[in-house]
């Protein structure tokens, strides 16, 4: 029976695989043991297209799958019309403390089903059109009996209307709005552009575009809250419920001055408040960070009411988590989640092999648990780091030879080799540890 899945499809998961990164599409076709957490997530999705706002924090070691769970639930979110923006917590790049950094990321990362990031201008354009349609739709002959005056006045009238709560708190984000349709409307590429530009956060924005709008200097901390705000609003106009936006890798706040932590620290406490106030409709919010952020004494039990917001009990057996709490937490892989993963993988590369039976007859189940066996043992058997190296290997080493060269046989011609080069300091400090302190590029394991 064929597969469902398309070539394009197929060929990006696989690519990215091959390139030891989280694709950025297809993850369903991967998912293994995130069944017990699709319902929640999914509720709250409902929550959020329904006119609320939803948090969720993610807990996990590294490789225990965190950037894929966020990027499986932006997926589904996509699907249901929703955007999507990942934004990686940088001390250098993107500190938390400053929200209008931030807030630039969100912009330059924004997606959605029809359009790749950055997805705001389509958005801007889609929020003009709407309105227009809008206008059109409540009275049908409004351009015959006025002529263009007219729809021009209806159609501002509907703006300002719709941007009204905007307007209250962030003037700013409304006016550019409006030289933003003028400037559309004119025809006048140049000032859309910056103005587009601005909307999106970014500095730097040519003087005479901002005179034009009647806005002044550049967004700080406070203004992108508010404009965070108004992006909404923008998004429910152009057709999408809500925005799923993931702040990966807070756990990097630990590595910062003690000020600068308390600072990002702060943040995201306000960030919970507006979102608890009701003043971010659409919004569904999802952090991830290690076990040591959430417990530590460098992660958020620096800001007890932080903290209180997050706590959740994690005493029992984790086969009780309660996947509606604040935190989610992933206990990573074990061997038989591995093994799934690695057939899923498997079968997936088959359906698109010149002889898929001869990939499945080759790299046959027992095949695949002996290289997982073999790439976990040279980590040290911590089977939690193994993911990425182990698809990489299974891809790119095996898997593509065997459907390349008729006669390869990965038990006869392959042996595992891991180089420093291609591990990350995590996988490194593993594979040293494993290998009794020599260097990673010197393991050479022999398959069974």
């Amino acid at each position: 029976m064929s597969s469902p899945v398309s070539p394009r499809r197929r060929r990006e998961v696989i690519d990215a695989l091959r390139r030891g990164t989280v694709p950025a599409n297809g993850l369903d076709l991967l998912a293994v043991g995130l069944e017990r957490f699709t319902p929640a997530l999914d509720g709250d999705l409902d929550v959020v297209a329904g006119g609320g706002a939803a948090f969720k924090a993610v807990r996990g070691e590294y490789g225990a799958g965190k950037t894929f769970l966020t990027r499986f639930v932006a997926e589904r979110a996509l699907r249901r019309g929703f955007a999507a923006a990942e934004v990686q917590v940088s001390e250098t790049e993107t500190p938390l403390h400053k929200l209008e950094t931030v807030y630039r990321r969100v912009g330059e990362a924004l997606r959605t089903a029809a359009f790749p990031p950055s997805a705001l201008r389509p958005v801007l354009d889609s929020w003009l059109f709407t309105l227009e349609s809008d206008v059109a739709a409540a009275d049908p002959g409004l351009g015959e009996r006025g002529g263009p005056d007219a729809v021009d006045a209806a159609v501002t009238g509907l703006l300002e209307q719709r941007l009204a709560a905007v307007s209250v708190r962030t003037p700013a984000f409304a006016q550019a709005l409006r030289a933003y349709r003028s400037a559309v409307t004119d025809g006048d590429t140049a000032a859309a552009d910056a103005l587009a530009a601005w909307l999106g956060g970014q500095p730097h924005v040519a003087a005479a575009a901002k005179r034009r709008a009647g806005i002044r200097g550049e967004l700080d901390h406070f203004g992108a809250m508010g404009f965070l705000q108004g992006l909404l609003e923008v998004l429910r106009d152009a057709g999408h419920p809500g925005l799923l936006l993931v702040l990966d890798e807070v756990e990097t706040l630990q590595r910062v001055r003690g000020d600068v932590r308390d600072k990002a620290l702060n943040a995201l406490r306000q960030l919970l408040d507006e979102i608890d106030a009701g003043r971010y409709p659409g919004l569904f919010l999802v952090i991830t960070g290690t076990p040591a952020f959430f417990d530590g004494p460098s992660g958020i039990l620096r800001l007890p009411p932080l903290a209180q917001r997050l706590a959740t009990d994690f005493s029992t057996d984790p086969r009780f988590d309660n996947p509606r709490a604040v935190q989610l937490r992933l206990p990573g892989f074990d061997r038989d989640a591995l093994l799934a993963l690695g057939t899923k993988v498997r079968d997936l590369y088959a359906d698109g092999a010149a002889e898929p039976d001869r990939v499945l007859k080759t790299v046959n189940d027992a095949y695949v648990a002996d290289l997982a066996g073999a790439v976990t043992g040279s980590l040290g058997g911590q089977v939690g780091i193994a993911p990425r190296v182990f698809l990489k290997k299974l891809v790119t080493d095996v898997l593509d030879r065997v459907d390349q060269f008729a006669d390869f046989d990965p038990r006869r011609h392959y042996a595992l080799t891991l180089a420093a080069g291609e591990l990350s300091e995590t996988e490194r400090s593993a594979a040293a540890q494993a290998a009794g302190g020599s260097r990673a590029d010197d393991i050479d394991l022999d398959l069974p």
